[in-house]
């Protein structure tokens, strides 16, 4: 009986035991469940803020390549009008590119010739089946070229022989271009270059001549409108992206700046620009081919006091004044 009733008297503790590990086993799943969903969201939180944190460092970077990216392409396009000047310069003839590309046929390999027969020497060669018989040639031969040359007449001097050779000694020097005060009515930006401008430029003539420059990263557009500036009229009009430019705005230069050269006081739209020491007339239009201007430009600078010359004698305009810079000195003319 004794020990039945310990039996009996210890299975209601057995059953609130067990009871009671049900409950904690349940709590401790939920909060494992807990814990997972609290480590999965940390997880997620890192990761924005590690990718928040890239974002922050490569924004800056991003930043300077794209600005370090648009000093290269207005660097390049500088270089691409300086390009263009010069060869216009040098006589070179600009053509636009085509927008769309011309399909070219391939043409057939042309058939060989077969080769001739064999020539034995002292053989005279039969000609060949449709051939035509051989002709004189209308050519007169050595002998009778001789014979048609005239001899020189006595006491007459032997003509040089040479290419290009010169009629008579012609002088070089700044009395050969047109540089002329004008006033720019009009200016816009180039449609198909973004550092040209196209100005209409009035010089007196009764008409306006349209000028393209490449000063757009250099000078703004509203210091170029009604600019009083010297011209250089009488180099050949050339085609600049299309656009045919029928002057040249001159300017002190750098690469990295550059200035319009300034007139004098009282200047008035026509006035010609002399130098006293190389008196002369213009050329109506210098050629190309002979290279003036080319051979002319290293010898026009602005000099240490801003005054512009050409070797070392000042450019001015007859009883107004010098052309001068602004601010750059010791530079170029350009």
């Amino acid at each position: 009986m004794d020990v039945l009733f310990q039996i009996s008297s210890n299975q209601p503790v057995d059953i609130i035991n067990g009871m009671a590990s049900a409950s904690v086993l349940q709590r401790l799943t939920q909060r494992a469940k807990q814990a997972e969903s609290m480590i999965a969201a940390l997880k997620q939180q890192i990761e924005n803020i590690r990718q928040n944190a890239a974002i922050t460092v490569s924004k800056p970077e991003e930043g300077r390549l794209k600005s370090e990216n648009q000093k290269l392409k207005a660097e390049v396009e500088t270089l691409k009008s300086q390009l263009i000047l010069a060869e216009i310069r040098n006589g070179v003839k600009q053509v636009n590119l085509p927008t769309n590309r011309s399909v070219v046929k391939a043409e057939p390999p042309k058939k060989e010739s077969a080769a001739p027969p064999e020539v034995k020497p002292g053989v005279k060669q039969a000609p060949a089946a449709g051939d035509k018989p051989a002709q004189k040639s209308e050519k007169p031969d050595k002998k009778e070229k001789k014979d048609k040359k005239k001899p020189a007449a006595e006491g007459e001097p032997k003509a040089k022989k040479g290419k290009n050779e010169p009629v008579g000694e012609e002088k070089l020097d700044v009395s050969r271009l047109d540089f002329r005060v004008g006033q720019i009515v009009d200016v816009k930006k180039h449609p198909d270059a973004d550092t040209l401008y196209v100005e209409e430029v009035d010089l007196g003539e009764g008409r306006n001549r349209t000028v393209v420059s490449g000063l757009v990263n250099h000078i703004p557009i509203e210091q170029m409108q009604n600019k009083i500036a010297v011209f250089m009229c009488n180099l050949k009009p050339a085609k600049m992206r299309g656009i045919l430019s029928e002057a040249m705005i001159m300017c002190a230069s750098t690469p990295e700046k550059v200035e319009i050269l300034n007139v004098p006081a009282g200047s008035v739209i026509g006035d010609r620009v002399t130098c006293k020491a190389y008196p002369g007339n213009p050329d109506a239009q210098l050629n190309p081919k002979k290279k003036v201007w080319e051979t002319l430009a290293p010898d026009l600078k602005v000099n240490k006091e801003k005054v512009a010359e050409f070797r070392g004698e000042p450019l001015q305009i007859e009883g107004k004044g010098v052309l001068t810079s602004t601010t750059l000195s010791g530079v170029k003319i350009k």
